[in-house]
């Protein structure tokens, strides 16, 4: 498994370079997010042997044992957060990228002891089966939690719908004008089946799952 994980993240690499070189950008720009959802200790392990610095996980419970066996890995909320489950948030992640509401900022703020680092979730397609803030709420938003003295606004996050990876395409061209507007410079999206796309559209980071560690197993496998 070690080499077929290795072996994804050197063709991920390599559509992240042909993308870069078809926008005008530089592959530095571009991070790769681990998405370990339902993934092994031992995946994880391998995908960070094999250069992947940043993991994102969805579930707190889930992510509390994994996070003690890596450490050294920079992890990332990307799940739906209640607020009153902020404060463990905030002792598990390095970074919590779903914060769509000033109560949740406001509770990361008071459970952080610096600037805590957060991403604000945009629904950019206005689907009723996601969270996030719509695009027309994003700059009162975002003008509320920049008052907070303990958040430290790192840019935006977002799922595209899911469709083909160029029909993707304008939800990821609205997220580069959003930033753009409120001069973030980090913009988390792009998946598995669409990350081409969002980096030629201005990604920072992608999200990646299934493109890292092949099909999914039924969560329950490793309870």
């Amino acid at each position: 498994m070690s080499n077929l994980i290795e072996e994804n993240i050197l063709k991920i690499r390599q559509q992240i370079n042909s993308a870069c070189s078809k926008a005008g950008r530089v592959s530095s720009e571009i991070s790769i997010l681990a998405a370990t959802k339902g993934r092994s200790i031992e995946q994880i392990k391998e995908a960070v042997s094999a250069g992947v610095s940043i993991c994102g996980e969805n579930y707190l419970q889930e992510a509390e044992k994994k996070i003690a066996e890596l450490p050294e890995a920079e992890w990332h909320f990307i799940g739906h957060l209640q607020s009153n489950k902020a404060k463990k948030a905030v002792e598990l992640f390095d970074c919590i990228q779903s914060v769509d509401s000033v109560k949740l900022a406001c509770k990361i703020n008071d459970a952080a002891e610096k600037p805590f680092p957060i991403f604000i979730e945009v629904n950019i397609a206005k689907e009723k089966t996601k969270f996030g803030v719509l695009q027309e709420n994003v700059a009162p938003l975002y003008q509320e939690i920049s008052q907070l003295s303990n958040i430290k606004i790192r840019g935006l996050f977002c799922m595209a719908p899911f469709v083909e990876a160029e029909q993707a395409r304008p939800y990821f061209q609205k997220m580069k004008q959003l930033a753009g507007q409120l001069s973030l410079k980090e913009l988390s999206m792009g998946m598995s089946n669409d990350f081409a796309v969002a980096v030629e559209e201005g990604s920072t980071m992608i999200r990646l799952g299934t493109a890292v560690f092949g099909k999914a197993l039924p969560r329950n496998h490793f309870r």
